[in-house]
């Protein structure tokens, strides 16, 4: 299956249902909310296709981050990645367990941080906790956790909900630091 983001440009995915890509709707919606995201910091989270971080770099994005769990993913993203980045940009992929792998980002910060993981996983609490431990979300930043609907979001020390939105079967929380400035 192939997948078409900004420009119209084609990405690769992986065959069956093992990864679910960002249904089209919701990318658009997304990066008509954060309209410009020139020069930003990205990671993404559970990034299977890398459709939303590839979306970023043909939007300008200066640097893009993904941590995906599955092999064969993470080469898909790579792929995908190098083909939309241009030699500006810089881009990683980083495989293995999302908790462990945000430790070894505590050195840096994002200016936008997309969180896809499996709806029925239980890495939402685990996630938001080490994102806000590890201080990974700059001030002024946003990250938006995508879920079910039907799931209760919930606010973890040093993150606050600041909005939601809901697409069919697909919905979206807006996450600040609450050290940060809310617009």
């Amino acid at each position: 299956m192939a997948l078409r983001i900004y420009g119209n440009r084609q990405l690769k995915t992986l065959p069956g249902q093992n990864t679910r890509p960002t249904p089209s709707r919701v990318r658009e919606a997304v990066f008509n909310i954060w309209q410009d995201i020139t020069g930003c910091r990205w990671l993404d989270l559970c990034a299977g296709s890398g459709s939303m971080g590839a979306e970023a770099l043909c939007r300008g994005a200066a640097i893009a981050v993904a941590i995906e769990q599955s092999g064969p993913a993470c080469q898909i993203i790579k792929q995908n990645w190098q083909q939309v980045a241009t030699p500006e940009q810089q881009f990683r992929v980083l495989r293995g367990d999302v908790v462990k792998r945000l430790k070894s980002l505590a050195a840096e910060e994002f200016d936008r941080i997309y969180f896809d993981p499996p709806y029925t996983a239980n890495l939402y609490e685990p996630v938001l906790e080490a994102i806000a431990k590890y201080s990974l979300l700059a001030a002024g930043g946003e990250l938006i956790a995508e879920h079910d609907p039907k799931r209760e979001m919930v606010e973890v020390s040093g993150l606050a909900i600041v909005r939601q939105k809901v697409y069919g079967g697909c919905a979206i929380a807006f996450y600040q630091s609450l050290n940060s400035p809310v617009p």
